[in-house]
């Protein structure tokens, strides 16, 4: 992975650097359903995300971490549709808060050989099902505002206007 943690947390209440995230979406009959992936450590379910790349925007990080991750290719929108905030576990006695920023990425390609493959599992959800399967509560209205604001408009358009309001 191209992935570096910029500075050393010195105990638990330290401040990690900002992460990016991507929310895997598509339209299946008619709704959005999201993409989410089981984490490493704990196997909750969680979106792919990461730190920052060196030659890489905050979007392409997050486009990046969806590939290494989820296995995933798609668009991405290159401005923020939101953020969440979760505790990392950096090793069983040493931990951090980090901030996600997090980007709506569109999935036109699903592969089954990908870099964390065997690390990890993957499963679409509906937006709703989605928000309650994961634990941090900015996350959950995040993935909750993306199923509302699509039931009303396309979902093309929802993402142009969260560019234009980040």
């Amino acid at each position: 992975m191209n992935q570096t943690l910029p500075i050393a947390p010195l105990d638990e209440a330290a401040v990690c650097p900002e992460q990016y995230g991507a929310i895997c979406w598509r339209m299946h009959r008619g709704k959005v359903e999201v993409l989410l992936i089981t984490s490493r450590d704990t196997g909750r379910w969680v979106i792919p995300k990461g730190w920052p790349m060196d030659k890489r925007s905050p979007a392409e990080a997050a486009q990046q971490e969806a590939w290494e991750e989820a296995g995933v290719r798609g668009d991405i929108a290159e401005t923020s549709i939101g953020r969440f905030n979760y505790v990392k576990l950096l090793t069983p006695k040493r931990s951090c808060e980090c901030v996600v920023k997090v980007f709506a990425l569109r999935v036109s390609e699903l592969v089954d050989k990908f870099p964390e493959r065997n690390e990890r599992r993957r499963k679409w959800f509906a937006a709703e099902k989605a928000a309650r399967k994961v634990l941090e509560p900015e996350l959950r209205q995040v993935l909750l505002g993306l199923s509302a604001n699509f039931a009303i408009e396309p979902p093309e358009l929802v993402v142009e206007q969260a560019l234009a309001t980040a």
